[in-house]
């Protein structure tokens, strides 16, 4: 019978007051970021949101840098399994590519300061080139690019979801999603534009219904 090493209550609460600061640091990090843009926010301002000394930042990530990245990474790992649920009992193509609308719409709706972040950003779910990047970041957009693709690829065989290349396919449904966010009110969006989610759906459903 293989001995169970007992859990040290002391070391549970200290990995867990780690995690709590971590996360601190990161909706910091998220809120200014999306507010100021990665070249405009210091150390500094995020450290003093989070209630940190800037000494304190390095004890959980290696620079601004860093943090940005994780930022991106974290948002990801919550959204594609979340994506993945959402396809889960699509009807056909154009049910599929209607669910993965109200999906994305919903995430960054309900993660505002992200929402900020993710339009700032010029490449759907990527920073910039001028700014922070990754391997795993930019593996994670082709990941959501790929698995948009395959949905498409597989509505076209079945002649529920209008012909063209997948791949470019699902870049512009990226690119309708983000546009949309910048209009979108829900979005925390400052103008004067009156577009709702079912309007965006119908403009959706439009280009994506076959011929």
């Amino acid at each position: 019978m293989t001995a169970t090493r007992a859990t040290n209550p002391k070391e549970e609460r200290r990995l867990l007051h780690q995690e709590l600061s971590r996360t601190q640091l990161l909706d910091a990090a998220e809120e200014i970021f999306g507010q100021k843009g990665f070249h405009e926010t210091t150390l500094k301002e995020i450290a003093d949101r989070a209630d940190f000394s800037v000494g304190s930042v390095y004890s959980f990530f290696e620079n601004k840098d860093d943090l940005y990245v994780n930022v991106w990474l974290r948002r990801g790992a919550e959204f594609i399994p979340g994506f993945e649920d959402a396809l889960t009992f699509a009807t056909d193509g154009l049910d599929a590519i209607a669910r993965i609308v109200d999906f994305e719409v919903s995430f960054l709706r309900s993660r505002p300061s992200f929402s900020n972040l993710y339009l700032r950003s010029t490449a759907s779910l990527v920073p910039t080139s001028n700014e922070a990047a990754s391997e795993k970041v930019l593996e994670n957009a082709e990941i959501v690019l790929k698995m948009q693709a395959d949905v498409i690829r597989r509505g076209q065989a079945n002649g529920e979801l209008r012909l063209g290349d997948p791949d470019a396919l699902s870049r512009l449904l990226s690119a309708m999603v983000q546009s949309f966010q910048a209009v979108d009110p829900e979005s925390g969006a400052d103008h004067t534009f009156s577009l709702s989610l079912g309007e965006f759906q119908q403009i959706v459903r439009s280009a994506f219904s076959p011929a």
